[in-house]
């Protein structure tokens, strides 16, 4: 069994991000796992949980539940010292950082689960993109999807924090330093959408083998037909070009 906590859906879940959750309940029902989710809203506690998804939002949603998002920031840090798996997209990659900051100066406090800044640009930064992941995520494929975003995140110095990839089409973390994402340990950034995870079976794959890997479990998992999904990354790579 892998439990899942789904944050906010209401105010952080646009642009397909409940596919995330429905990928990993059915790469892990084609293997016999059981993933049980867990909708948790604004003044909820955080329940017990494998792994944590956070989606996106526009501004106003992000920061109509900042204080919500204060609220989880002690319970949500327990569970990645104890092992738990994290994935934040678009303002939830955001909240996974230091803090966003508004075009009016108002700056969002986040998690500090990693070590990033958001500071509002001056356009938005849409469609299509491709990218080479980095070599620590252990994937072969290159991950693909679609980005929609103002704000230009920059990585820190953490010692410790990789991009999650280089950009190969599109425009990534700030449209500058060809970096998309962040990743530390178990914790997971990102601006793709489109969703995410099945667009990227490689990715979801790793996802639930750390959530397994929490359990005490091996992380070792069946091979499945990916076919579809092969083709589909392929033609989304070629459609970018």
């Amino acid at each position: 069994m892998i439990e899942i906590a789904w944050i906010f859906p209401r105010h952080l879940g646009t642009y397909g991000d409940r596919g995330n959750l429905l990928a990993l309940e059915y790469r892990g029902a084609r293997r016999g796992i059981a993933v049980r989710s867990h909708a948790v809203e604004p003044g909820e506690r955080l329940p017990a949980a494998d792994l944590i998804l956070i989606g996106g939002g526009q501004d106003r949603f992000q920061a109509s539940v900042a204080e919500a998002v204060a609220a989880l920031r002690d319970a949500i840090a327990a569970r990645c010292r104890d092992g738990a798996v994290v994935l934040g997209v678009c303002a939830g990659y955001q909240i996974l950082g230091h803090f966003h900051q508004l075009p009016d100066g108002r700056r969002i406090p986040g998690l500090g689960l990693l070590d990033v800044e958001t500071v509002a640009g001056g356009d938005r930064m849409i469609g299509k993109i491709v990218v080479e992941p980095h070599p620590d995520t252990g994937l072969a494929s290159r991950i693909v999807g679609f980005e929609n975003h103002s704000g230009r995140t920059h990585l820190g110095s953490d010692h410790d924090l990789r991009p999650l990839g280089r950009v190969v089409a599109g425009r990534g973390n700030d449209g500058r330093d060809a970096h998309e994402g962040a990743f530390k340990g178990n914790v997971f950034g990102t601006y793709l959408h489109g969703p995410l995870l099945p667009n990227n079976p490689e990715l979801c794959d790793l996802l639930l083998r750390r959530a397994l890997q929490r359990r005490g479990q091996s992380g070792e998992l069946a091979p499945l037909d990916d076919a579809v999904e092969r083709a589909a990354a392929a033609a989304f790579e070629e459609i970018s070009r």
